[in-house]
């Protein structure tokens, strides 16, 4: 495959959804592209902006949080895979407040606990945490959802 070949399929793709520089190395790797040209296309890709990994990462984060409903630490483990580093990934993510994970994992939670078949209160409570805790959300939020159901459970008790 020529270098012109080269990158206009890589271009082509990059023009129509956000792609991260690994994803190109690993098409090129594929198609068996020289290293020397791999590292000319990727620069030329970097340069015309064809491929930015801070832009990919924002985008990239905030779609897996709000469609995919993934906690933090499952959206940063997916980024180290496609090595976007933290330099890049973890500006992006202290601009995210803890009330957006939340608004993900309550209702997240509440439609889990529908189906959690258990014994008792206890048994529910460690099932939910570790389905959340698979998603990637860390235990301060995970308790901070639960509390607040409890709480509102209370709330209908008083009535």
């Amino acid at each position: 495959m020529s270098e012109q070949q080269v990158l206009f399929k890589l271009t082509s793709m990059c023009s129509t959804a956000e792609h991260c520089s690994q994803e190109m190395l690993d098409k090129m790797k594929k198609w068996e592209i020289p290293e020397e040209l791999q590292a000319k296309v990727m620069e030329y890709l970097i340069k015309e902006k064809y491929v930015d990994d801070a832009r990919y990462a924002r985008f990239f984060i905030k779609d897996k949080i709000k469609y995919n409903k993934w906690g933090r630490r499952k959206v940063e483990q997916a980024l180290y895979l496609k090595h976007i580093s933290k330099d890049i990934s973890n500006p992006i993510f202290e601009e995210i407040e803890d009330e957006s994970y939340m608004e993900v994992l309550q209702p997240l939670l509440r439609s889990k606990a529908k189906t959690v078949k258990a014994k008792s209160e206890y048994e529910k409570n460690m099932k939910l945490i570790k389905f959340a805790l698979g998603r990637g959300f860390d235990m301060q939020q995970i308790r901070k959802c639960l509390e607040a159901d409890i709480d509102e459970m209370g709330d209908f008790d008083d009535d």
